[in-house]
C-alpha cells in the first residue's frame, strides 16, 4: 500500500507530464479539495476548465459535472475518477419523461437545474444553477415554467416568483433529510452561530434559516461577513474548505448525516488510477452537446446582460 504523499507526488507528476487540471467540487473530501487546482461549484468548475489551457480535465464529482465539462469543453478529455460516482437527484428525470410531461404543458418553457443529464438538459428550453435559478426565471417570457428535477429548489423559486412553477418530483437525498428539527438543535446549542442553508433543503428548514446561499454564496459570505460563527445546512464537504479559508471562524453542521456518498466515491487512489490509465472517460454525443450547451449559453446570456 502506498503512502498518502507518495500517491500525492505521483498525482502531480501525471498532471504536468499530461497537461491536465483536476477539478474537485465542493462536496468532495478533504484530500481530494486540497490536491485539485481548483474547487467550487458544479458550473463554476465547467466554466473554469474552459479557460484551462489543458488537454485532460479530471472531474472529481459527480457524472452530471463531468457531462457538463464535456458539454463545455469537447476538445478535451474529460474524466471522472470513479465511473459510478453519480447524482440521485439527477436520475429521477429522463429525457424520456421529460417529453411525456412537456406534452402535458404546451405553454410552458422548461428550467432544467443544471444538477441533470446531458440528455435532459437537451429537452429543455434553459438551464439554471441554485444561485440564479430566481433570476433565470423570472427572465422568461413565459408565465408557466415546467421546472426539473428539483421539488425543493423550484419551491424555493415559486416563493421568489409570479410565475406558476410546476415542480418536478424530484430532490436531494441529502439535503432532504436535514429537518427544521436539526436546525432548532443545533442552534440551542450555538444560539450566536448565523445559519446558512442551501436551496435544495426542505421549505420548513429554509423557514428558519438566516441565509439561503448556493455553494459559493456560501464561501464568499463567510468570508466577508462580521459573523464568526455559522450553522451550515448543505452538505457536509464544504465545512473542509470553509474552516480552511476562515480559520477564526466556527462552522457547525445542521446535521451529521448530511453526507452524499457519491461525493465521497472518489479517493486519492482513485484519482491516481485515473491519471495512470486515462479511466473514464465521459464524452456526450455531439447531437445532444448542441442542444445542452444551447441551454447553458442561453442562462450565461443572461449573466452578461446585467
Amino acid at each position: 500500500m502506498q503512502n498518502m504523499q507518495t500517491i500525492i507526488d505521483k498525482i502531480n507528476d501525471l498532471k504536468k507530464m499530461k497537461n491536465a487540471v483536476i477539478l474537485a467540487h465542493n462536496y468532495e473530501r478533504g484530500e481530494i479539495q486540497d490536491i485539485a487546482d481548483f474547487t467550487g461549484d458544479s458550473l463554476g468548475l465547467s466554466q473554469q476548465a474552459v479557460q484551462q489551457d489543458a488537454d485532460i480535465i479530471v472531474f472529481c464529482g459527480v457524472h452530471f459535472m463531468a457531462e457538463s465539462a464535456a458539454i463545455l469543453s469537447p476538445q478535451k478529455t474529460v474524466l471522472l475518477p470513479e465511473i459510478h460516482a453519480g447524482c440521485p437527484m439527477a436520475s429521477m428525470v429522463t429525457a424520456e419523461a421529460l417529453r411525456a410531461e412537456k406534452k402535458k404543458y404546451p405553454e410552458a418553457a422548461v428550467v432544467c437545474y443544471v444538477n441533470s443529464t446531458a440528455e435532459v438538459k437537451a429537452e429543455s428550453d434553459i438551464c439554471c444553477t441554485s444561485a440564479n435559478a430566481v433570476e433565470v426565471v423570472n427572465s422568461l417570457e413565459e408565465e408557466e415554467i415546467l421546472f426539473v428535477p428539483d421539488k425543493n429548489l423550484a419551491d424555493y423559486v415559486a416563493q421568489n416568483s409570479t410565475k406558476k412553477i410546476i415542480p418536478w418530483e424530484g430532490y436531494c437525498p441529502t439535503h432532504n433529510q436535514i429537518l427544521a428539527s436539526d436546525i432548532v438543535r443545533v442552534r440551542e446549542k450555538y444560539p450566536d452561530a448565523e445559519v446558512l442553508a442551501h436551496p435544495e433543503c426542505r421549505r420548513d428548514v429554509l423557514d428558519i434559516s438566516d441565509r439561503i446561499f448556493s455553494t459559493t454564496g456560501m464561501l464568499d459570505y463567510a468570508k466577508k461577513s462580521t459573523t464568526e460563527e455559522f450553522i451550515i445546512a448543505t452538505e457536509k464537504g464544504i465545512l473542509h474548505r470553509l474552516e480552511k479559508e476562515n480559520p477564526e471562524k466556527k462552522f457547525y453542521y445542521a446535521s451529521e448525516f448530511a453526507i452524499c456518498p457519491e461525493m465521497k466515491a472518489i479517493d486519492l487512489n482513485a484519482l491516481l488510477l485515473s491519471l495512470e490509465k486515462m479511466q473514464h472517460i465521459i464524452s456526450v454525443p455531439e447531437d445532444v452537446r448542441v442542444k445542452a450547451k444551447y441551454t447553458l449559453d442561453r442562462m450565461l446570456a443572461i449573466k452578461r446582460s446585467r
